[in-house]
């Protein structure tokens, strides 16, 4: 038994000096949130893609140079999430987020929407700041569950100030 307590003792004394030599952690900076203000925007959606079942090579070099250009007071709820609806634009209404993920001035996230006589996802994926965004979306149009359409679009926005007093 005697021995047994002498050769715990060496480790203990070994936790023991080993806690007391440890340096006291640097404390971690707390980065500040990027979030996205609410207000009035200005968004520019630039088509990149267009493919529907039947598209010709006219219709798809015609809908390359789309751009449109949109104005819009955008609300933005607690966890900093940007309203659906302004982000789909055109290609659907009624939106919710389906997924999402928004860290530090991304997000990532996936929009479930009406849109005509079917419905349309709309995946996002980007950089935002305060007042700015760069996303990139990709539209899926299904009727009857089959896709009829899918567009990709560069999405760019800028804060242009206050949504006016209705």
């Amino acid at each position: 038994m005697r021995k047994m307590v002498l050769a715990a003792l060496p480790l203990g004394l070994m936790t023991l000096t080993a806690c007391g030599n440890k340096a006291e952690p640097e404390p971690e900076t707390v980065e500040a949130p990027v979030l996205m203000k609410a207000g009035e925007w200005t968004l520019t959606r630039k088509t990149t893609g267009y493919n529907t079942p039947t598209v010709t090579p006219a219709e798809y070099q015609a809908a390359l140079k789309q751009t449109s250009e949109d104005k819009s007071c955008i609300a933005v709820d607690a966890g900093g999430l940007p309203d659906p609806n302004a982000l789909a634009g055109a290609e659907g209404k009624d939106c919710s987020y389906k997924d999402k993920l928004i860290h530090k001035g991304r997000l990532i996230a996936t929009l479930a929407c009406k849109a005509g006589k079917g419905t349309s996802e709309i995946a996002l994926e980007g950089n935002f700041t305060a007042d700015t965004l760069t996303l990139g979306s990709t539209m899926t149009r299904t009727e009857g569950g089959q896709p009829v359409l899918r567009t990709t679009h560069d999405l760019t926005g800028k804060r242009t100030g206050e949504c006016a007093k209705g």
